[in-house]
């Protein structure tokens, strides 16, 4: 089977709870860590699944790599290679197949609860679940694309997943871990300070909540990750 190939685009945001998952399956992977400076690999040819994970930069951002993840992500839509997005990823997703990426009314950080879609599709990747406790640190957000349909909101982001077939754009995090969450803590510190919304925790309760919804979260991520690695190429 090909490797799935995962997108780092910072050091602190990098796989996390979806390497063990696909290393308990057997499924290789690929890190192509755009932050050290891998290349963007021209075509999909050579990976079964893309997967894009979170960063502190803009989707929108004149960054040399965007336009060329962009025409990959294209790439991966029309050879029918699954796409997962996970924040940022989900947001560079949203806007290579022509959704606008623009500033959410405020910023989501720490656990916030999202509630599923009342839809068929929404209930192919969820199941009969209708809410969860998700893991939130962004401050823009995604429209959907053509051709999407909705899976999750909060009440702080209208949009927080939506699927297009076989591919599937977060903006929330479930492939957190402890030691992520303690991480983004630490080096996002400041911005938490600085948070005035609603919707932002103090990094105590991030990390104290985290001891009773962390197992939560993962076995979502095990249902969204199971339904998605369903559709790799071999």
């Amino acid at each position: 089977m090909k490797p799935v190939a995962i997108f780092r685009h910072t050091a602190t945001e990098g796989p996390g709870y979806l390497a063990e998952f696909l290393d308990e399956r057997n499924i290789p992977w690929q890190l192509i860590a755009i932050d050290a400076g891998d290349a963007v690999p021209r075509n999909v040819s050579a990976y079964s699944g893309l997967v894009f994970m979170g960063g502190p930069m803009s989707a929108n951002d004149d960054l040399p790599w965007i336009a060329k993840v962009g025409a990959l992500i294209r790439d991966a839509v029309a050879k029918d290679v699954p796409l997962l997005g996970h924040c940022l990823g989900g947001q560079l997703i949203s806007r290579a197949l022509g959704g606008v990426v623009s500033r959410n009314p405020v910023k989501e950080i720490g656990w916030g609860e999202v509630r599923v879609s009342d839809n068929d599709i929404a209930r192919g990747w969820f199941g009969n679940m209708q809410k969860f406790s998700a893991f939130h640190w962004h401050g823009e957000t995604f429209t959907l694309p053509r051709g999407a349909t909705h899976l999750l909101s909060s009440a702080y982001c209208a949009n927080q997943a939506y699927a297009i077939g076989k591919h599937l754009a977060l903006q929330c995090h479930v492939e957190m871990t402890a030691g992520m969450i303690a991480s983004w803590c630490e080096v996002g510190l400041d911005e938490v300070v600085a948070g005035s919304s609603p919707a932002v925790q103090s990094v105590e309760e991030m990390q104290q909540q985290a001891v009773d919804r962390l197992p939560r979260l993962h076995s979502v991520a095990d249902r969204l990750y199971g339904h998605w690695v369903k559709g790799l190429s071999a």
